[in-house]
């Protein structure tokens, strides 16, 4: 089945950075410097080896500049024909389509088969040359609001082997919530997802907000791709829509956040039912 052009789906007038900020003039001009500032006067002071810094960690170079990151999960007809869970794959674009990676879900199909969308995984993501640059790890956690003490977490190693950050669920009886933690796991910021995420007929967005959810920094949308595709498919098209010059370890956990919430909310096609 052929898939439409992600970038069919953005908006030709799409604003450089995205918001939710309450006054669009000064939304139009957020940048992590702002972020920074903001926090700071909220009284949330950022931990050090979340802000911006000179050096890149190897590979993460093509995140820098991003203010828009296309996620496309790539179709697996054999799954599709036999009604079997795969391991997932995603390519990972620029703003012009351009693909800088290209992730792959490494799990055993026991889990896949058993767990389904609660499985632990490890997902791979390299550069065009094939080098990793980020890896991903998911344990067996929970997925119920009434086991709050089991909650979703992510691992962000960039570059492998080096911790950068997690994503961690926190507990909410009505809304997604979400922290994006440094290496010490302490709380850089939150995502808020909407109360209802089936995605019926329209786009879903996660916004990222500072941790104290005064003020909304960027957004993870979840493109409706149509009523076919998003029935008869598990192939998902995602946008982390950030500021540009947010750091890159940041942007890498977001990366990973989109991938917990593909498994978590988006996960389902005909076959799979």
């Amino acid at each position: 089945m052929a898939s439409k052009d992600v970038q069919s789906q953005l908006p030709r007038d799409r604003p450089p950075i995205l918001p939710g900020a309450s006054d669009p003039d000064q939304s139009s001009h957020m940048s992590s410097s702002h972020l920074w500032n903001q926090t700071g006067q909220l009284g949330v002071p950022l931990p050090g080896s979340f802000l911006p810094t000179t050096s890149l960690p190897p590979g993460l170079e093509n995140l820098s500049q991003l203010d828009l990151i296309i996620i496309h999960q790539q179709v697996e007809l054999l799954g599709m024909i036999l009604g079997t869970e795969t391991s997932n794959k995603y390519e990972i674009k620029n703003s012009l389509g351009q693909r800088i990676y290209f992730a792959v879900e490494e799990s055993i199909c026991f889990n896949r088969s058993v767990c389904s969308t609660l499985r632990a995984c490890t997902l791979n993501i390299t550069d065009n040359s094939g080098r990793e640059v980020i890896t991903v790890h998911r344990p067996l956690r929970c997925n119920t609001c009434w086991c709050p003490c089991y909650l979703q977490e992510l691992e962000i190693q960039a570059p492998p082997g080096t911790i950068v950050g997690y994503v961690a669920q926190k507990w909410d009886p009505f809304q997604p919530k979400f922290t994006i933690q440094n290496a010490n796991k302490e709380d850089i910021l939150k995502i808020v997802g909407p109360c209802a995420t089936c995605g019926c007929f329209g786009d879903v967005d996660f916004e990222v907000k500072t941790v104290h959810e005064k003020l909304t920094v960027g957004k993870i949308s979840k493109y409706w791709s149509g009523f076919v595709n998003d029935v008869f498919t598990n192939a998902n098209n995602f946008g982390i829509h950030v500021p540009a010059d947010l750091d890159v370890t940041l942007k890498a956990a977001l990366i990973g956040a989109c991938f917990l919430f593909d498994f978590m909310f988006f996960e389902h096609s005909l076959a799979g039912l």
